[in-house]
Protein backbone atom coordinates (compact mmCIF):
# COMPACT_ATOMS: atom_id res chain seq x y z
CA UNK A 1 0.00 0.00 0.00
CA UNK A 2 1.27 3.33 -0.51
CA UNK A 3 1.94 5.94 1.96
CA UNK A 4 -1.14 7.61 1.50
CA UNK A 5 -4.34 6.66 3.63
CA UNK A 6 -7.47 5.47 2.15
CA UNK A 7 -9.71 7.99 4.92
CA UNK A 8 -7.44 11.15 3.65
CA UNK A 9 -7.84 10.68 0.17
CA UNK A 10 -11.63 10.92 0.10
CA UNK A 11 -11.15 13.97 1.30
CA UNK A 12 -9.47 15.59 -1.91
CA UNK A 13 -11.76 16.78 -4.13
CA UNK A 14 -10.05 19.73 -7.23
CA UNK A 15 -12.09 22.12 -8.99
CA UNK A 16 -10.94 22.48 -12.51
CA UNK A 17 -11.48 25.41 -14.60
CA UNK A 18 -11.94 25.24 -18.43
CA UNK A 19 -11.33 27.34 -21.28
CA UNK A 20 -14.75 28.52 -21.30
CA UNK A 21 -15.12 29.54 -17.82
CA UNK A 22 -16.69 26.40 -16.64
CA UNK A 23 -15.42 24.31 -13.65
CA UNK A 24 -15.08 20.67 -13.15
CA UNK A 25 -14.88 18.96 -10.06
CA UNK A 26 -12.65 16.17 -9.75
CA UNK A 27 -13.30 13.45 -6.64
CA UNK A 28 -13.03 9.93 -5.22
CA UNK A 29 -15.55 7.56 -6.03
CA UNK A 30 -17.70 6.31 -3.54
CA UNK A 31 -20.00 3.39 -2.91
CA UNK A 32 -23.08 5.54 -3.40
CA UNK A 33 -21.90 6.56 -7.00
CA UNK A 34 -22.67 3.31 -7.94
CA UNK A 35 -25.78 4.02 -9.62
CA UNK A 36 -24.56 7.09 -11.57
CA UNK A 37 -21.45 5.76 -12.28
CA UNK A 38 -23.69 2.45 -14.00
CA UNK A 39 -25.85 5.14 -16.02
CA UNK A 40 -22.80 7.10 -16.88
CA UNK A 41 -21.16 4.24 -18.54
CA UNK A 42 -24.41 3.38 -20.60
CA UNK A 43 -25.06 6.70 -21.59
CA UNK A 44 -21.63 6.63 -23.62
CA UNK A 45 -21.74 5.75 -27.24
CA UNK A 46 -21.13 2.02 -27.75
CA UNK A 47 -17.43 3.53 -29.81
CA UNK A 48 -16.89 5.18 -26.43
CA UNK A 49 -17.34 1.89 -24.17
CA UNK A 50 -15.63 0.10 -26.79
CA UNK A 51 -12.53 2.40 -26.74
CA UNK A 52 -12.62 3.31 -23.09
CA UNK A 53 -13.08 -1.05 -22.32
CA UNK A 54 -10.91 -2.23 -25.06
CA UNK A 55 -13.77 -4.50 -26.24
CA UNK A 56 -17.53 -4.68 -26.34
CA UNK A 57 -19.31 -3.74 -23.28
CA UNK A 58 -23.12 -2.58 -22.73
CA UNK A 59 -22.33 -1.94 -19.09
CA UNK A 60 -19.59 -2.95 -16.26
CA UNK A 61 -20.05 -6.02 -14.72
CA UNK A 62 -20.99 -6.38 -11.21
CA UNK A 63 -17.76 -7.18 -10.48
CA UNK A 64 -15.96 -4.26 -12.43
CA UNK A 65 -18.62 -2.02 -10.56
CA UNK A 66 -17.46 -3.18 -7.26
CA UNK A 67 -13.63 -2.46 -8.43
CA UNK A 68 -14.44 0.99 -9.43
CA UNK A 69 -16.35 2.17 -6.32
CA UNK A 70 -13.53 0.72 -3.65
CA UNK A 71 -10.96 2.92 -3.53
CA UNK A 72 -7.58 2.22 -2.73
CA UNK A 73 -7.71 -1.71 -3.01
CA UNK A 74 -4.01 -3.20 -4.16
CA UNK A 75 -3.47 0.72 -5.04
CA UNK A 76 -5.97 1.33 -7.40
CA UNK A 77 -8.53 4.34 -7.71
CA UNK A 78 -11.27 5.46 -9.14
CA UNK A 79 -12.15 9.60 -9.82
CA UNK A 80 -15.65 11.26 -11.54
CA UNK A 81 -15.46 14.56 -12.77
CA UNK A 82 -18.73 16.22 -12.13
CA UNK A 83 -20.35 18.72 -13.05
CA UNK A 84 -23.39 21.17 -11.63
CA UNK A 85 -26.47 20.51 -14.78
CA UNK A 86 -29.60 22.06 -13.95
CA UNK A 87 -29.30 22.12 -10.50
CA UNK A 88 -27.65 18.61 -9.91
CA UNK A 89 -24.08 16.85 -9.84
CA UNK A 90 -23.66 14.94 -13.19
CA UNK A 91 -20.91 12.93 -14.22
CA UNK A 92 -19.33 14.00 -17.21
CA UNK A 93 -15.87 12.07 -17.30
CA UNK A 94 -14.10 9.33 -15.06
CA UNK A 95 -10.72 7.71 -14.89
CA UNK A 96 -9.19 5.13 -13.14
CA UNK A 97 -5.48 4.56 -12.24
CA UNK A 98 -3.14 1.91 -10.44
CA UNK A 99 0.33 2.87 -8.93
CA UNK A 100 3.07 0.06 -8.42
CA UNK A 101 5.49 1.53 -5.48
CA UNK A 102 7.96 -1.83 -7.09
CA UNK A 103 8.82 0.88 -10.05
CA UNK A 104 7.47 3.63 -9.59
CA UNK A 105 5.01 3.54 -12.47
CA UNK A 106 1.24 4.88 -12.91
CA UNK A 107 -1.19 3.49 -14.63
CA UNK A 108 -3.95 5.11 -16.12
CA UNK A 109 -7.68 5.16 -18.21
CA UNK A 110 -10.12 7.86 -18.66
CA UNK A 111 -13.38 8.33 -20.80
CA UNK A 112 -15.38 11.83 -21.05
CA UNK A 113 -19.22 11.38 -21.80
CA UNK A 114 -19.61 11.78 -25.49
CA UNK A 115 -21.39 15.28 -25.17
CA UNK A 116 -19.17 16.98 -23.29
CA UNK A 117 -16.12 15.71 -25.15
CA UNK A 118 -13.70 19.15 -27.12
CA UNK A 119 -14.87 20.60 -23.95
CA UNK A 120 -11.39 21.06 -22.74
CA UNK A 121 -12.53 18.15 -19.98
CA UNK A 122 -9.82 15.56 -21.43
CA UNK A 123 -7.34 17.67 -20.92
CA UNK A 124 -8.13 19.12 -17.45
CA UNK A 125 -8.68 15.39 -16.39
CA UNK A 126 -5.38 14.07 -17.70
CA UNK A 127 -3.56 17.18 -16.13
CA UNK A 128 -5.14 16.23 -12.85
CA UNK A 129 -3.85 12.70 -13.25
CA UNK A 130 -0.49 14.25 -13.87
CA UNK A 131 -0.64 15.90 -10.27
CA UNK A 132 -1.82 12.92 -8.55
CA UNK A 133 1.22 10.71 -9.93
CA UNK A 134 3.34 13.18 -8.92
CA UNK A 135 2.22 13.06 -5.77
CA UNK A 136 2.57 9.28 -5.45
CA UNK A 137 6.41 9.42 -6.43
CA UNK A 138 5.73 8.40 -9.83
CA UNK A 139 8.24 8.56 -12.46
CA UNK A 140 6.16 7.27 -15.06
CA UNK A 141 2.75 7.46 -16.39
CA UNK A 142 1.37 5.34 -19.59
CA UNK A 143 -1.62 3.97 -20.55
CA UNK A 144 -3.28 1.74 -23.42
CA UNK A 145 -5.72 2.42 -26.01
CA UNK A 146 -6.85 0.89 -29.03
CA UNK A 147 -5.05 1.73 -32.39
CA UNK A 148 -8.25 3.61 -33.73
CA UNK A 149 -9.46 5.30 -30.82
CA UNK A 150 -8.24 8.29 -32.78
CA UNK A 151 -9.35 10.72 -29.95
CA UNK A 152 -7.12 9.39 -26.70
CA UNK A 153 -4.53 9.36 -29.23
CA UNK A 154 -5.03 13.12 -29.72
CA UNK A 155 -5.32 13.71 -25.92
CA UNK A 156 -1.84 12.06 -24.92
CA UNK A 157 0.09 13.75 -27.97
CA UNK A 158 -1.57 17.10 -26.90
CA UNK A 159 -0.61 16.24 -22.86
CA UNK A 160 3.22 15.36 -24.33
CA UNK A 161 2.92 11.71 -24.11
CA UNK A 162 5.19 9.34 -26.43
CA UNK A 163 3.92 6.50 -28.10
CA UNK A 164 4.99 3.00 -28.48
CA UNK A 165 3.74 -0.58 -28.99
CA UNK A 166 2.39 -2.48 -26.76
CA UNK A 167 4.18 -5.52 -25.57
CA UNK A 168 1.33 -7.38 -25.08
CA UNK A 169 -0.87 -6.65 -28.32
CA UNK A 170 -0.86 -5.89 -31.56
CA UNK A 171 -4.26 -4.19 -31.58
CA UNK A 172 -3.18 -1.23 -28.99
CA UNK A 173 -0.93 1.35 -28.97
CA UNK A 174 1.27 2.60 -25.41
CA UNK A 175 1.52 6.19 -24.41
CA UNK A 176 3.86 7.09 -21.89
CA UNK A 177 5.61 10.15 -20.16
CA UNK A 178 8.35 10.74 -17.69
CA UNK A 179 7.69 12.70 -14.57
CA UNK A 180 10.36 13.90 -12.24
CA UNK A 181 7.93 16.71 -10.40
CA UNK A 182 9.64 17.69 -6.97
CA UNK A 183 6.68 17.53 -4.40
CA UNK A 184 6.57 21.69 -4.45
CA UNK A 185 6.66 21.50 -8.20
CA UNK A 186 3.59 20.08 -8.50
CA UNK A 187 1.01 22.47 -10.02
CA UNK A 188 -2.23 21.51 -8.20
CA UNK A 189 -2.04 22.73 -5.20
CA UNK A 190 -4.08 19.88 -3.17
CA UNK A 191 -1.75 16.96 -4.40
CA UNK A 192 1.30 19.19 -3.84
CA UNK A 193 0.42 19.49 -0.15
CA UNK A 194 -0.19 15.91 0.12
CA UNK A 195 3.54 15.12 -1.59
CA UNK A 196 4.99 17.65 0.98
CA UNK A 197 3.55 15.76 3.96
CA UNK A 198 4.68 12.68 2.46
CA UNK A 199 8.25 13.56 2.08
CA UNK A 200 8.03 14.58 5.60
CA UNK A 201 6.77 11.84 7.05
CA UNK A 202 10.26 10.09 7.50
CA UNK A 203 12.09 13.16 9.35
CA UNK A 204 8.90 12.83 11.60
CA UNK A 205 9.10 9.68 12.27
CA UNK A 206 12.80 10.21 13.27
Amino acid sequence: MTAFRVDDLRQHSDVLRLRSGKSVTVRFVEPGDAGALQAYFRSLTTRSRYNRFLGAMSELPHNLLEDFIHIGEDDRFSVIATMTIDGRETIVGEARYGFDPGNDSFEFGLSIDDRWQGQGIGSALLGNLECRAAAFGATRLFGDTLRSNAVMIALARKSGFAFTNNPDDWKLVRFQKHSDLAPKEIPCASWRLAAEQISLQPALAN
